[in-house]
Order: C-alpha cells, then sequence, then structure tokens
C-alpha cells in the first residue's frame, strides 16, 4: 500500500488533491447545458469506478499487509466502516446541497458563504480529533484563505452587478456548508483506532456511502427540482455518450483528488487538519479556471482587477501558511 513516508510527498499530494477538487467542475461545462441532476449520476459512478480501481492497484501493493485494500476491508471493525460510509452520506448531501445554492445564488454568495464555513468546521473540527500541526500557521494560513474567498466573492459580484439574493439561496449555502465542514471529521475518525481503515479502503467506503445516498437524494431532486423543470431518468438514458463519459471522467478527478487528501491525511507528519484545509485551496484553482481559461472576467474593469489580485495574494499566503504547518513547530 502506497502511503508517502516523506513531507515533500505529502504536500505533492495535497497539491494534487487541491487541483483536481478545484477541476472537475470543467467536465459539467464541457456537457453544456445538460441538467446537473443528470450529470450526477455519471460523476457518482467515477467516483465508485476510480476509488474501487486504485484500491485494487495502489492499495495492495502488498497483499499481506493488514492495511492492504482487500484484507483491511475485510478486517475493519463495524465501527470504522460506518463512519466511512457516514462520511460518504453527508458529502454527498452537502455536495448537493451547494449545488443547487450556486444555482440560485450564484457563486459570488454560495461560494463564500458554503466554502468559507465549511472551510473553518473541518479545519477545527479535524484538529481535534486529531491535532497536528503548528496551530499559529495552520489557522492563520485558514483565515487568509477565508478572506480570500470574500474577495473572490466580491469580485464576482462586482463584475455581475448588484444582484438580489433570496432567502433561499442563503439557507441553501448555509446548510450545504455545514454538512461539508461535518463530512471529513468522519474520514479522520474512521483511518485512527482500532480496526482502523487504510486511506484506500476508507474512500471506497465513502464512495459507496455516496453512491447509496445518491440513489434517493438525487432521485427526489429530480422530481422536484429547486432550479429548473422536473427531469426523468428517461432523460438520463437518452443522453448522448459524450455527456456520461465527461459525468464519469469528472466523478473520477473528483475522486483522485479526495483519495490524494485521504493518504496524505494518513501519513503521521501531516494529519487531517492540514490535509482537510490545504485541499479547500480549490477554490482558488476553480478561478484560475475562470479567470485564465473561461474567461469569466474579460473585460471586467479595473477594481474587479483589483480584487482578483487580492484574493491570489491572500490564497497563495493562506495556502504557504498551511503547508508550513506540518513542519514548523
Amino acid at each position: 500500500m502506497f502511503i508517502p513516508q516523506i513531507y515533500p510527498l505529502a504536500l505533492a499530494l495535497m497539491i494534487l488533491s487541491m487541483v483536481c477538487w478545484g477541476s472537475w467542475a470543467n467536465t459539467q461545462k464541457a456537457t453544456g447545458s445538460w441538467r446537473f441532476e443528470l450529470f450526477y449520476w455519471d460523476y457518482v459512478w467515477g467516483i465508485v469506478l476510480l476509488s474501487l480501481i486504485v484500491g485494487l492497484t495502489l492499495g495492495r501493493t502488498d497483499p499481506a499487509s493488514p492495511e492492504g485494500f482487500l484484507h483491511n476491508l475485510g478486517s475493519a471493525s463495524g465501527r470504522c466502516l460506518l463512519l466511512a460510509f457516514t462520511g460518504g452520506v453527508i458529502f454527498n448531501l452537502a455536495n448537493i446541497l451547494l449545488v443547487a445554492a450556486i444555482g440560485i445564488a450564484g457563486m459570488a454568495v454560495a461560494f463564500p458563504i458554503g466554502i468559507g464555513l465549511a472551510l473553518v468546521i473541518g479545519s477545527v473540527l479535524n484538529y481535534v480529533v486529531t491535532p497536528a500541526g503548528n496551530p499559529l500557521l495552520l489557522f492563520g494560513g485558514i483565515a487568509l484563505v477565508c478572506v480570500a474567498i470574500v474577495l473572490d466573492a466580491l469580485a464576482y459580484r462586482n463584475k455581475s452587478g448588484n444582484v438580489q439574493v433570496t432567502t433561499k439561496g442563503i439557507v441553501l449555502s448555509l446548510l450545504g456548508g455545514m454538512f461539508m465542514g461535518f463530512f471529513y471529521p468522519f474520514i479522520a475518525k474512521a483511518i485512527k483506532g482500532e480496526g482502523h481503515l487504510g486511506p484506500y479502503t476508507v474512500m471506497f467506503v465513502f464512495a459507496l456511502g455516496i453512491l447509496l445516498s445518491n440513489l434517493p437524494l438525487n432521485y427526489t431532486l429530480m422530481r422536484r427540482p429547486l432550479v429548473g423543470a422536473p427531469v426523468s431518468m428517461a432523460n438520463y438514458f437518452a443522453g448522448a455518450g459524450r455527456l456520461h463519459f465527461w459525468g464519469i471522467l469528472g466523478g473520477a478527478i473528483w475522486a483522485m483528488g479526495a483519495l490524494s487528501n485521504f493518504v496524505a491525511s494518513y501519513a503521521a507528519m501531516v494529519g487531517p487538519a492540514t490535509s482537510y484545509a490545504l485541499g479547500q485551496g480549490a477554490t482558488m484553482v476553480g478561478a484560475i479556471w475562470g479567470v485564465f481559461v473561461w474567461k469569466e472576467f474579460a473585460g471586467a474593469g479595473p477594481r474587479t482587477n483589483r480584487l482578483l489580485a487580492m484574493m491570489f495574494a491572500f490564497f497563495i499566503t493562506g495556502l504557504i501558511c498551511v503547508a508550513l504547518a506540518p513542519v514548523v513547530k
């Protein structure tokens, strides 16, 4: 089973996590007007398939190891299996709520409220579960990242003009951010103690939690959407092959980010709080795609450009602080 033994390698995995979590949404853009509820079925299948493939390869490089994928899956305690499964259910609920919030309130509201709240709650709870890393650098860096998220929201708002924000959008953002902050501590608890799961096993059980919870959650959202008209499974099966391909690829990219994050978190020199906080730098990666690839701010005025420059400065400084937290005592 591959686990990083030196911090630079663990840091590379956390950066990979940040890039994957901030990049998967490009696959949804590639599907055009294909409804998110339909895209999400394939996205979930991509998560499950990637977690199984990597578990059976990198997760069992030493079949005799008690933490190898299949051995660990059969010998882990029911408590740890339930924790990982529950983490997947909570994440899936959070992800659906945040996407719905973006559809109603826009990124300028959903991201600072949802991701900012998730970053604070998740990092604090993960540090309580496994206190690792310099707390001043860790939480100072988190504070800087939160400022960057607010600046990102201001840039979006300034570009889009004043928009009316509905109560429903704010409530969904708060709920999505709260659940997003609570899912990772379940993972942190599942990978420690007697009968614990290895990172590859925890990823697979986590993916099963996403899959099984998606059956009632996404189907309900299809029938009673928060935005747009209802859609059916007939619409899903009528989709072109390329649409399903992009959904599966998007899920696989997100899952690779999650797996990299879980593996880095499992390394003794890192801990869940640092791994989760650095992974949430995905917001900056998403902003980079939006600014430099999708040209979402093309033609924006000088005030918006200044906000974007400040956002990147705060993000980079905050992420450097978080990255240094495990090695500076």
